[in-house]
């Protein structure tokens, strides 16, 4: 039988050609050839969206905040018209920065998650509360681009990972048919014949040739039954690479990641890696093998210098509660962390420095930042100029009224009442929602915001979870498939007396 290299032997079982049946003649009959896989483009980070087309999308998971929507996909639009751009000004174009101001639950943060999911870039939300000044004990300001160039890293290694999957397939396949059928090895057929020469035998059983021939014909049936799911559940013994050192912890304010040094890395690196064995069944074997193999695969110099280009270029940072670190001038000094040293410290990350992280230097000049706040105390004039400034873009997000809320209710692909009826459809109950019984929901709702505090969106989950309390609760003892209608008088019955009851509607609503 004609020999071949491992990589045309990858080659082929990708493309779909390696099947071959051995013959009589030494010779191989190829199957004939399949169809090879196209290899789709994964969503691209300049995907040309226009505005409208960014908003329509918007608009599948939030309704209304029409003049937000429009903020932020010129804002995306605008990342592609900069790269169009091809001299040196295109560097010298900053993105604008958005601040969105609007009470709790009207969408503020939904837009920005969905705008970086529409975009396929690296997306982080912090809480600007967390952050403090530097010498107090709280978390860096720094870590945010940090943990982005982490989020980066991820996201193209998963990416990769995927490009890579067939060939890990194969191999893996080839590692777990190996401690099935150990192959014949070339230099053990030379020396296993020469010795059995020495022995005094007259002739040996079978020639090297036959031994190659009669292990390819076991293993390819061993592909086969694999291929099938025949040996899912035997049980074989691998080699994992274990963690060379358990993980360590600095105590005190500063993080590991946070010192500019990944001393894991830095250790496994001197240290050599832990090999154990571990028995498993094959079809579990087959996940960690696939996992180890496409690691070995990807080339991580070029997935870490991808990510920084992808963070830098297309990074969002979505700053939540930025009214927490605001507040009039002269106010909050003492020994305590003042808002507007916290504010001085976001500054240079805003405005564009370079921040040190283990994968390398990363420029934040580009990244696009969103700030978000209710503004209910403090307002945007109260943050320090320098970081008005850097956030030019201020958009007021409108009070949900009664007939948005019965739009979030129905019209959403994520929709609140399609999420319970899928939870209920489960357990073989048909749960259906009357148009009456979805307008007094969102009636109450707007009724239990104005009266009580505006958590916008968020009081329909706690008006429904408890108009469902009893429905949810006693399902899984139901003997037969039921049919369940929520109308309004359903509602009224459950919500009627705390709904009066002022205090009551408080703490339950």
């Amino acid at each position: 039988m004609s020999e071949k290299t491992e990589d045309s032997l990858i080659t082929e079982n990708i493309n779909g050609s390696g099947d071959e049946k051995p013959v009589t003649n030494g010779k191989t009959e190829k199957k004939p050839r399949v169809k090879k896989e196209v290899k789709k483009d994964i969503n691209p980070l300049d995907k040309e969206l226009t505005p409208s087309q960014i908003v329509a999308e918007l608009d599948k998971y939030i309704i209304g905040q029409n003049n937000a929507k429009k903020s932020v996909a010129i804002a995306l639009r605008n990342r592609w018209r900069r790269k169009q751009i091809q001299d040196s000004l295109r560097e010298e174009i900053m993105p604008n920065n958005i601040i969105l101001i609007g009470p709790t639950g009207v969408g503020k943060t939904e837009i920005a998650r969905r705008l970086a999911k529409l975009s396929n870039a690296p997306f982080i939300k912090v809480e600007a509360s967390k952050f403090t000044e530097v010498g107090y004990v709280g978390r860096d300001v720094e870590s945010i681009v940090r943990e982005l160039t982490d989020l980066g890293v991820s996201m193209v290694k998963s990416e990769k990972s995927i490009e890579v999957q067939k060939k890990a397939e194969y191999l893996t396949e080839e590692r777990i048919l190996d401690i099935l059928l150990p192959p014949v090895k070339k230099k053990h057929d030379e020396g296993s014949s020469a010795g059995q020469a020495t022995l005094g035998f007259s002739a040996p059983a079978q020639t090297p040739e036959e031994d190659k021939e009669e292990n390819f014909k076991t293993r390819e049936k061993f592909r086969e039954k694999l291929h099938k799911g025949e040996l899912d559940e035997r049980v074989i013994e691998i080699d994992v690479s274990g963690d060379g050192m358990p993980m360590m912890q600095v105590m005190g304010p500063i993080g590991l990641d946070d010192i500019g040094v990944n001393l894991q890395d830095l250790f496994s690196s001197v240290m050599p890696k832990k090999i154990k064995k571990r028995k498993m069944t094959v079809k579990e074997a087959r996940i960690v093998l696939v996992q180890e193999e496409a690691h070995k695969l990807i080339d991580m110099d070029s997935v870490i210098k991808e990510a920084i280009t992808r963070v830098q270029e297309y990074g969002i940072v979505f700053i939540d509660e930025i009214d927490k670190i605001a507040g009039p001038q002269g106010k909050g000094q003492g020994p305590d962390v003042s808002r507007e040293g916290v504010q001085r410290d976001l500054l240079p990350i805003v405005e564009g420095s370079s921040v040190t992280t283990k994968y390398g230097s990363v420029k934040t000049d580009h990244v696009l930042f969103i700030a978000s706040g209710a503004f209910h105390v403090a307002k945007p004039s109260d943050l320090i100029p320098e970081l008005q400034g850097r956030f030019p873009i201020r958009v007021e997000l409108n009070s949900l009224t009664e007939e948005d809320f019965v739009k979030i209710l129905t019209q959403p692909q994520n929709a609140l009442l399609k999420q319970y009826e899928a939870l209920l459809k489960s357990e073989g109950v048909d749960l259906t929602f009357e148009d009456d019984g979805i307008l007094e929901v969102a009636k109450i709702a707007a009724e239990v915001n104005e009266q009580v505090e505006n958590i916008g969106a968020r009081r329909l989950h706690t008006i429904l979870s408890t108009v469902l309390e009893e429905i949810l609760y006693n399902t899984p003892d139901m003997n037969k498939e039921k049919k369940i209608v929520v109308d309004k008088n359903m509602v009224n019955d459950k919500l009627k007396d705390i709904v009066k009851n002022r205090d009551l509607s408080r703490y339950i609503l």
